[in-house]
């Protein structure tokens, strides 16, 4: 092989192309045998190459780099919600590795909270209950200065805010200014003042206005507006929020996602959790397997959305899909774009069949078909199993379970799965009872079995 040649080769085991390894594997071997080595030689060496190549490390990198994993492992498991809220910080410019943590925490019931103007922190903390909260630095326009600021005036303040228009009486506006209000707003860090974001978001011009008088007040001693009294002494009404629509639960967490880049109070995706975890045969943050699919199904919700008009003056879309896991690049053409843009909105559930595609380093999907999610249950399911824990579930669950199966009668089989002593599940086709799988009978089976109870089979 010439110098340029088995450049390509080194290039090959560095970024573990296995593809760019196989072909280079003909070439090596007869270039072997012209140099007087036997082809079994070539081929045992081009083989252990091509292992290294797959995934290996010298010994003292792999001693070195299992010592570190016992530290990291022992770490998640004593010290899980302290683990992971380091994690999240320190991945925070990657979104699919915080979407991952995030998701680990809803997998550990570890509850993450949104940031909060009366628990202040630069970073990810975690208060006495092992809850994890979001910094404040990571909002949109509320850099650190900001942050420092409210913990700086809540600390000389010696108490919590108790509104909106006492918050903005006592921090420095210039530093904490209106944009970086409405971030703080739309992330939730005023719900424990109040929880209807729209009227605090509405509240924020009048809100500076009102802080700045009252300053301006104790600077100047200004007798005018409150009578000269001491700042201790002052007893200003306040004006009142505005009477403003409360934002619905699709709202209030898109913009939440606007200012964050995650969802924190909850997720478009939870009432679909059974359908994702029955429909999808691809988590959208582990991209790496993408490459390996040739069609992929998958639950997620339409952001980042751009609709093109291509050459020949057709309409297309480019739009981010996000899941639990993470997100994937997601493109259609026009001719999909016809007969499935009606469903493609900005926040929307949909679930999509499509094929992945390089993008340079990144993994794309090429949509071929889309779904509202509300209509792929009734679109894909072929059959229900419902898990029943002979330890876990007496016998009044069950009755509970059958008459359940009564009033909800449609046209979809069931499937019972007996679990007992931890032995592998006894499977009995329920002939007797078929379903309609509507959201009241899921939630209701859930609330009788609890989570992981009932999954759909579907349509391949």
């Amino acid at each position: 092989m010439s110098l340029a040649e088995a450049d390509i080769l080194r290039r090959a085991m560095g970024k573990k192309d296995l593809a760019a390894m196989k072909n280079q594997k003909v070439m090596f071997i007869d270039g072997a045998v012209k140099n007087g080595i036997s082809k079994r030689i070539a081929e045992d060496i081009f083989d252990a190459i091509f292992k290294f190549a797959n995934y290996g490390f010298n010994k003292s990198h792999s001693v070195a780099y299992s010592y570190i994993a016992y530290q990291t492992a022992y770490l998640k498991a004593h010290y899980t919600p302290e683990f992971l809220a380091a994690n999240l910080k320190n991945e925070f410019g990657n979104s699919n590795k915080v979407a991952a943590f995030l998701e680990d925490c809803r997998k550990l019931k570890i509850e993450v909270l949104p940031p909060d103007i009366n628990k202040p922190s630069v970073y990810f903390d975690v208060d006495e209950k092992e809850r994890i909260r979001f910094g404040m630095s990571v909002i949109k326009n509320v850099g650190i200065g900001a942050v420092e600021e409210m913990i700086k005036t809540k600390n000389k303040l010696g108490r919590n805010f108790i509104s909106i228009f006492d918050f903005c009486s006592h921090v420095n506006t210039h530093t904490v200014n209106k944009r970086s209000l409405e971030g703080l707003v739309l992330a939730g860090a005023f719900d424990s003042l109040d929880n209807q974001r729209s009227r605090l978001f509405y509240a924020i011009e009048s809100a500076l206005e009102f802080g700045s008088k009252v300053q301006n007040s104790l600077i100047t001693g200004e007798a005018s507006l409150f009578g000269g009294a001491l700042e201790k002494e002052f007893r200003v009404t306040e004006p009142a929020l505005p009477n403003i629509e409360k934002w619905g639960s699709k709202e209030r967490l898109a913009k939440e996602r606007e200012v964050i880049g995650f969802y924190v109070t909850g997720h478009p995706l939870s009432k679909y959790e059974i359908d994702y975890k029955s429909f999808a045969t691809i988590r959208l943050g582990e991209s790496e397997k993408l490459e390996e699919m040739d069609v992929v199904r998958a639950c997620g919700v339409i952001t980042s959305l751009k609709i093109k008009i291509d050459k020949s003056g057709k309409t297309m879309a480019f739009f981010t899909l996000d899941d639990f896991s993470g997100s994937c690049e997601a493109l259609m053409f026009s001719k999909t774009y016809e007969q499935y843009g009606k469903y493609i909105k900005e926040e929307e559930c949909v679930f999509i069949i499509g094929r992945p595609e390089s993008s340079g380093d990144a993994i794309k999907l090429q949509i071929e078909k889309v779904i509202p999610l509300d209509e792929a249950r009734e679109a894909f399911t072929e059959s229900i199993r419902i898990c029943i824990d002979k330890e876990k579930h007496p016998v009044e669950k069950i009755s509970e379970v059958r008459w359940t199966l009564e009033k909800h009668k449609g046209r979809i089989p069931v499937y019972m799965d007996l679990l007992s002593n931890g032995t592998k599940a006894r499977r009995f086709s329920l002939k007797e009872y078929r379903v309609d799988v509507s959201n009241d009978f899921v939630s209701s089976v859930i609330k009788i079995l609890g989570e992981d109870s009932l999954s759909f089979y579907s349509r391949k």
